[in-house]
């Protein structure tokens, strides 16, 4: 099929992509000129393991473009993907703006039957928001049909996801056209979901919730752990292998980041708010997210005597490993404290120093982990990098002023590290 993709972030980009390997011709527009041009050089705007092969090689084959020409795309394609950026609002609403640019840039260009595919993660009631905004500016009387089909990507394994989902998710107003999408996940011969527009799009605010949930009970319990020195990693185990409730996401640690669940959280609890619904259990685990950084962050303070004075090597940047991306990363609660505090950051990241440098560039950075230890009173983990999985301890130890690891990922056996000469402070396991 001929496909547009409208919006070049991580879901449009890794979208776009997919369906041209899929055999598909696939155009990616985007506004912003700069961008296109340096993704028509095959370089990427964003780090994702194994996107940019996958871009060169699609794009040397012809079935993958990118440009600034959204009507000549939109005229060319069949069906049109929007997968533009919804940022939260203050009170915790979704911005629209970008989606309804995109509809009325689709409604401007429109010369045939189109199906109109949201992909972007939008609130309840976008499909029937969309198709208004298509049918008061449409320039021909065309037929379209709106459809929502909600990514479950994961930042740093977005392309594996993307050719193995656990699950399709196609909200369509009738069959027809539900198959029409169908047909393009075919070749992947995953289980799919067909259901009604707003049941499609409440089922991927509903998934994230659900996961941010279970992040913020684990994060609880590992709160009660240190109070009575057990080890929230063990007691995980024995709760994770119960199969009605499953190991996955009940890692403590310093709470969720990113772009998907801090938004998607806030902008249920909006709409849950917005029908008369309070959502107490939603409430409690935004809460319960946001306080988690600041406890970690108050027991280094703590544990230092105060940050004045001190040098702290900040070893992780990026919100999880495997990625760049800064969006409610929790290192920047721990640069923001320090400073604060009077204290100095030297920080190293695989990937992400680029970005941090944006937000933070009055702090150092190193181009490696021990670089950043060097005469360091205490280093901080902040992100799960699997090069700080397999750190040389005894060269850690030997770059350091101090003894202090505080391991926000508990990324460390506790044990190992008090034998290494260090004290060791991880996420709901005793200090002793």
């Amino acid at each position: 099929m001929n496909i547009c993709v409208i919006g070049t972030g991580y879901v449009g980009l890794v979208t776009g992509v997919i369906f041209a390997d899929l055999g598909n011709e696939v155009i990616c527009v985007d506004k912003l000129e700069a961008k296109v041009e340096q993704l028509q050089r095959g370089e990427m705007p964003i780090y994702e393991p194994g996107l940019e092969e996958l871009v060169q090689r699609n794009a040397e084959e012809g079935r993958l473009t990118f440009t600034t020409d959204l009507d000549s795309a939109v005229r060319k394609s069949e069906i049109i993907y929007i997968c533009v950026g919804t940022p939260p609002r203050a009170d915790g609403s979704t911005d629209m703006g970008q989606v309804e640019s995109a509809a009325r840039g689709i409604a401007a260009a429109m010369d045939r039957y189109k199906v109109i595919v949201n992909k972007s993660t939008v609130p309840v009631g976008t499909g029937s928001f969309v198709r208004e905004v298509i049918e008061t500016n449409r320039r021909r009387n065309v037929d379209f049909d709106v459809v929502s089909n909600p990514e479950f990507l994961r930042e740093g394994s977005a392309i594996q996801d993307a050719l193995n989902p656990d699950r399709i998710v196609i909200g369509a107003p009738n069959q027809i056209v539900a198959l029409k999408v169908l047909e393009l996940y075919a070749p992947l011969e995953r289980p799919m979901i067909i259901t009604d527009v707003a049941s499609a799009e409440l089922i991927k605010y509903a998934s994230n919730a659900f996961l941010a949930v279970k992040i913020s009970f684990a994060n609880s319990i590992a709160n009660i752990c240190e109070a009575v020195n057990a080890d929230v990693i063990q007691v995980m185990k024995g709760v994770g292998q119960d199969r009605r409730i499953g190991s996955a996401f009940l890692n403590a640690g310093l709470g969720y980041g990113g772009s998907c669940f801090p938004k998607d959280s806030s902008s249920l609890l909006h709409t849950a708010q917005s029908v008369g619904y309070d959502f107490p259990i939603l409430e409690a685990t935004i809460k319960t997210n946001d306080e988690q950084p600041k406890r970690f962050i108050k027991k280094i303070e703590t544990e230092l005597g105060g940050f004045e004075g001190k040098k702290i090597a900040l070893l992780g940047l990026a919100f999880k490993a495997n990625t760049d991306d800064m969006r409610d990363a929790k290192s920047l609660d721990v640069i923001a404290a320090v400073l604060a505090g009077g204290g100095k950051i030297v920080a190293f990241d695989p990937i992400a120093m680029e970005n941090c440098k944006k937000i933070f560039p009055q702090i150092a950075y190193a181009k490696s982990a021990f670089d950043a230890a060097a005469g360091a009173d205490a280093a901080v983990v902040v992100t799960e990098w699997n090069e700080f999985k397999q750190i040389n301890l005894e060269k850690l130890k030997a770059a350091m002023r101090g003894n202090m690891v505080f391991d926000g990922r508990n990324l460390y056996d506790p044990e190992k590290m008090r034998r290494a000469g260090f004290v060791y402070h991880g996420v709901g396991r005793s200090s002793k």
